[in-house]
């Protein structure tokens, strides 16, 4: 079981987001990853592998990096997030917490309509990336992440970071919750 974090703010958000997604550290230990936007300097990730030490160590040095009003994080049980992607949809950051039952199958349906899958974690298909490529298939986020829903078998709750927010949406069977 992984946990994330999302933060839109007046001002910096990077010590909500930091704290946010610390305190999620407890539901996983593998991998922990966050993002900012900022409409300068656009967007800013970092993942750190956290099976031999806690998130505080890894991120604390490269707060200073992580600017903007807005943010996601999270801790994953096993893969690379956030991930960052650029489509017809504009630039945006997803993470995700899922069981996606039948990955192999919509990984093999997106081969076969030359869509690519890149991002690997211990030699399997992320299933973040899966999800990203789901969505950029709708025509807005809206419709992107409905399909999300239609195409899945199992649970996905994510959160996507635009540049204009984030995004959140809960898993549609209720299977893991959101907190606004």
């Amino acid at each position: 079981m992984g946990g994330f974090f999302g933060t839109v703010s007046q001002g910096q958000c990077t010590a909500d987001l930091y704290y946010g997604t610390d305190y999620q550290s407890h539901l996983g230990t593998s991998r922990g990853g966050m993002a900012t936007f900022d409409h300068e300097q656009g967007f800013f990730r970092s993942i750190h592998n956290l099976q031999n030490t806690y998130f505080r160590t890894r991120f604390e040095p490269e707060l200073e990096k992580f600017i903007g009003k807005s943010g996601i994080g999270v801790i994953s049980d096993t893969d690379a997030q956030p991930m960052l992607m650029n489509c017809h949809l504009g630039r945006f950051a997803i993470v995700t917490v899922a069981k996606i039952n039948n990955l192999e199958g919509l990984a093999d349906e997106m081969l076969q309509k030359n869509m690519h899958l890149s991002e690997f974690s211990s030699g399997r298909i992320n299933p973040t990336e899966l999800v990203g490529l789901l969505i950029i298939q709708g025509k807005d986020f809206v419709d992107g992440i409905e399909n999300v829903f239609r195409s899945i078998k199992g649970s996905c709750s994510m959160l996507l970071l635009t540049e204009d927010g984030v995004i959140a949406a809960r898993d549609s069977w209720g299977r893991t919750p959101i907190v606004v």
